[in-house]
């Protein structure tokens, strides 16, 4: 880890807790935190990704948006098998894809049965919040991340000129 990662790091995680503060719906808040695990990831590397998908999910319990702590370690993983498959994958469009889709079974079977093994009750609310809405958010912040991933390096290109 080099002072450049870890400065545009937080860079990118303080945009994205500014967004977790606005306490703004599920679809809004979860697609703008899936675009900016892909814009850490397409611009600053892998790790930045994932870093930034381990820290949201504790810092969206601290400030109350998840009331469900259980789920955080499960969130953590979810996200980096998202940040993962999109980083592993030449084609940006479809490790996006993929990403969203083993994102989205990951949290859906770890919310209905995974947790459920050590005998807590889930919430309702909550296996909604983390089976299909966790598919859109991915794919929806996916398209917004490969959008800003796309002006940021033009912009990048023609700046070095």
């Amino acid at each position: 880890m080099n002072t450049k990662f870890m400065t545009r790091t937080a860079i990118l995680l303080a945009i994205t807790i500014v967004f977790q503060f606005m306490k703004m719906p599920q679809l809004v808040t979860g697609s703008v935190v899936n675009a900016m695990l892909l814009i850490a990831a397409g611009t600053v590397g892998m790790w930045s990704g994932i870093t930034i998908g381990c820290l949201t999910p504790i810092i969206a319990f601290l400030v109350g948006i998840m009331g469900f702590p259980l789920m955080i370690p499960f969130i953590m993983i979810g996200n980096s098998l998202y940040v993962m498959l999109f980083s592993m994958q030449k084609n940006k469009i479809l490790g996006m894809i993929l990403g969203a889709l083993v994102k989205f079974i990951w949290l859906a079977i770890s919310v209905k049965y995974i947790i459920q093994l050590f005998n807590v009750k889930v919430p309702l609310k909550i296996v909604q919040a983390f089976t299909t809405p966790q598919f859109v958010t991915a794919i929806i912040g996916g398209i917004l991340g490969l959008i800003v991933i796309s002006l940021l390096e033009n912009y990048f290109r023609f700046s070095k000129e």
